[in-house]
């Protein structure tokens, strides 16, 4: 082998060198930080031990289409308990989902759905949550529909809710105010609490999924 010959292998050695370690750089900036539970914990990300099952049900999305627990198997989702007369946490909670969904890469997107759980049927009713969820995103699920089936799901959860009575016999809900996490065999996996931020829930959810 020439001189001239060695040099070029060298430095095509090198140059391939060069390569997969820029390669090996550009994958592990791409990949999501693994957090530990504690760390998640402190970044208000609450991992059930073991995932828990809740009973199936038989619901109505925004769409007039039939929701059911079915709809929960193969993505993550992200599954808030509000009403569309609620005065502030339940619009600013689905506005911090909706920014924390929009910054998803698209591969995210794809593997997580955001579902808003109604706990007032009487007056959700899916024309009212068709004009209401798309204010929000138009990719977002809302659920409305028999109030015994929403009971028994909201207590599975451990969601709490009870209608206050305002004058004119007009009322309201108090309500929890969690986000839930269900994972894609359709089990409770989680929940995250308040304060909600679009960075905390995007890294925790991007954590939790990853070594799921």
């Amino acid at each position: 082998m020439s001189q001239k010959s060695g040099i070029r292998l060298t430095v095509f050695g090198v140059l391939c060198f060069i390569a997969l370690v820029v390669v090996g750089f550009v994958w592990k900036m791409n990949q999501p930080v693994v957090m530990k539970k504690e760390q998640l914990q402190a970044n208000g990300a609450i991992v059930l031990d073991t995932p828990r099952i809740f009973s199936d049900f038989e619901l109505i999305d925004h769409l007039g289409q039939r929701f059911s627990k079915e709809q929960f198997i193969g993505k993550w989702s992200m599954v808030f308990f509000g009403f569309t007369q609620c005065p502030d946490f339940c619009p600013t909670t689905l506005a911090i989902l909706n920014d924390t969904y929009d910054k998803l890469k698209e591969s995210e997107k794809d593997k997580l759905q955001v579902v808003l759980v109604s706990l007032d049927s009487e007056r959700d009713t899916v024309e009212s949550l068709s004009e209401y969820i798309p204010y929000f995103n138009a990719n977002f699920i809302g659920v409305t529909g028999n109030k015994h089936y929403i009971k028994r799901f909201a207590s599975e959860v451990n969601i709490a809710y009870n209608r206050v009575y305002l004058d004119d016999d007009e009322y309201t809900i108090d309500h929890s105010t969690q986000i839930l996490l269900i994972n894609p065999k359709g089990d409770y996996h989680g929940f995250f609490k308040v304060p909600h931020t679009p960075e905390k829930l995007r890294q925790t959810w991007r954590s939790i999924a990853y070594i799921f």
